[in-house]
């Protein structure tokens, strides 16, 4: 008689974007001071030699001082005071090498690479991803319930449709958006809201300028919700079954 036993929740306490946007915001202050400390000295001493070398130690601290961070103490000063930790799929810290990676594949894909954190269910950012890593909470007994989020178990429930059926439903849904776009855009112009050389790349008026912004805004939101929203299984066409 074969016994099958469920795989073990996941009890792990990840870190809401909220959490990694203030740690983010306390990193670029270091950085500020930092900068600012080189910028004072360099000018005091009044040396081109001590100007290039505060020059060379403010780039090198800014190339390593999140990789070192992570991974010798799990997070940057901004991921300390906010609670929360880098940590490797396998367990402890992830690799000087794998924080590097993580750092380039951040600052290519900027706020971007955020965006995954909406449809994973270990609330991944790409740069979490590529990386084998999360973003959990430091230490539970400190951490407030609007700090940490559980994983999204209904991303695995039965009656979630597959990757495929999903990712279709949202491609399709993407295409309908960009054309809805495009026909805005064209009727915008039609009605003299937005003239056509301002929509084919030249000089724009401040009102053109205003509309052309609430549409790109719109198209981009309405898309990144699509996505969202398909992952997690709640579009027509690929809606999980409750």
């Amino acid at each position: 008689m074969t016994i099958v036993t469920a795989a073990p929740a996941d009890t792990h306490a990840y870190a809401r974007f909220t959490r990694r946007l203030q740690a983010v915001l306390i990193d670029s202050i270091v950085f500020m001071l930092i900068f600012v400390a080189a910028l004072t000295l360099g000018v005091s001493f009044k040396s081109d030699n001590i100007a290039r070398i505060l020059g060379f130690t403010v780039v090198l601290t800014w190339l390593l001082y999140e990789p070192v961070l992570v991974s010798m103490t799990g997070g940057t000063i901004g991921h300390h005071l906010y609670n929360i930790r880098v940590v490797d799929d396998r367990g402890g810290n992830i690799s000087f090498g794998k924080a590097v990676l993580r750092v380039i594949i951040k600052t290519l894909l900027s706020w971007y690479s955020f965006i995954t954190m909406a449809t994973t269910s270990r609330h991944q950012a790409v740069h979490d991803l590529l990386t084998h890593s999360t973003v959990q909470i430091r230490d539970v007994a400190k951490a407030q319930a609007h700090h940490l989020v559980a994983s999204r178990r209904e991303l695995s429930a039965p009656g979630m449709p597959s990757k495929v059926r999903r990712t279709i439903a949202i491609v399709v849904y993407l295409v309908a958006i960009f054309v809805a776009f495009t026909v805005m855009l064209a009727a915008t112009a039609a009605i003299g809201l937005v003239s056509e050389s301002c929509i084919d790349g030249a000089p724009c008026s401040g009102r053109e300028i205003g509309i052309m912004s609430i549409l790109w805004i719109g198209w981009f939101g309405v898309s990144i919700g699509s996505a969202i929203y398909g992952w997690r299984g709640r579009l027509w066409g690929a809606r999980a079954r409750r």
